[in-house]
């Protein structure tokens, strides 16, 4: 089969790979129907890796998946050939204490799709899943839709932690795929004022188009005092969706202007560094930080 594959720092080749093979009676071969670029590949490809998350080239990127059903395991009854499915790029171990307690998303042994030194990602033709990881569609989403399932679901996950109110205002710091995955589940999820942000003008219009009711780029606005003009005692929820230091000390501004609000700041994105909250300016304030991360089976 073939395979793209970073082969150095901004280098990707398409090669010949062997095609892989069930190794597990639980397992599902799958053709790749479809494959998104997550801001981790774009990373991996610029970088040659994240934090302590190197790349051994060559390596497979892709996480955001989808597929065809090829061939099922012995165990396998709820899937069959020719099935189209989204695929959730974490395989848990099933064993470790996260698992059994119920959070598949956090297992201490997890192998995820595209993730050095873990499981090879999905920029191939065929690709071998737990079957757990695969979740049937309808015929009536493309491919392109189906790959949304993934980083929507992320977005859904983050929306039930903070369980916003009616009537809510939130900040979403970050207008690209996560963001605006995040604004559409706010959304969906009830009245609420949402003020966006992001360094690219197309998105920030995107995010207008989708219900946003302030939307404005840090290079050009002071953004803690423009959502000031809008909601001078601050906002209730802050959901940070672009990974920079800079977007986390907006956050904590945002919930602190007037008066120190009890506050949850939802941590979305995927951070390339280490981080530090200014906890100096959270003194007097209940500040709950949450991490969103997720895969599908935690908001299907």
């Amino acid at each position: 089969m073939r395979s793209a594959l970073l082969t150095g720092i901004n280098e990707i080749a398409v090669r010949e790979a062997p095609a892989p093979v069930l190794k597990s009676p639980a397992d599902v071969l799958l053709q790749v129907e479809a494959v998104g670029v997550c801001g981790s590949d774009v990373h991996y490809y610029r970088c040659g890796g994240i934090g302590a998350q190197a790349v051994e080239f060559p390596w497979a990127l892709g996480h955001e998946c989808a597929g065809r059903v090829v061939k099922t395991g012995s165990d396998i009854r709820r899937l069959r050939p020719g099935q189209r499915v989204a695929i959730d790029p974490l395989a848990p171990c099933g064993q470790c204490d996260q698992c059994r307690a119920g959070r598949p998303h956090t297992c201490r042994h997890q192998n995820f799709l595209g993730c050095p030194g873990q499981l090879p990602g999905a920029l191939a033709e065929y690709l071998v899943m737990p079957a757990e990881c695969c979740y049937p569609v309808p015929d009536s989403m493309t491919p392109a839709q189906t790959v949304m399932v993934e980083p929507f679901s992320i977005a859904i996950h983050a929306q039930r932690l903070a369980r916003p109110e009616p009537g809510a205002k939130i900040a979403v710091l970050g207008s690209g795929p996560i963001g605006l995955c995040v604004l559409l589940a706010l959304r969906a999820s009830g009245d609420c004022s949402i003020y966006a942000t992001d360094l690219v003008e197309g998105r920030l219009e995107v995010a207008r188009r989708l219900g946003a009711r302030w939307a404005g780029n840090p290079r050009s606005t002071n953004i803690v005092a423009a959502m000031a003009e809008h909601e001078p005692d601050g906002v209730d929820f802050v959901f940070e969706c672009a990974g920079e230091q800079e977007t986390l000390d907006q956050g904590v501004e945002l919930l602190n202007w007037v008066v120190m609000r009890g506050a949850l700041t939802g941590r979305v994105s995927k951070l390339h560094s280490n981080y530090h909250i200014p906890i100096s300016n959270t003194a007097s304030a209940m500040l709950m930080l949450e991490n969103a991360a997720v895969e599908v089976r935690q908001a299907a």
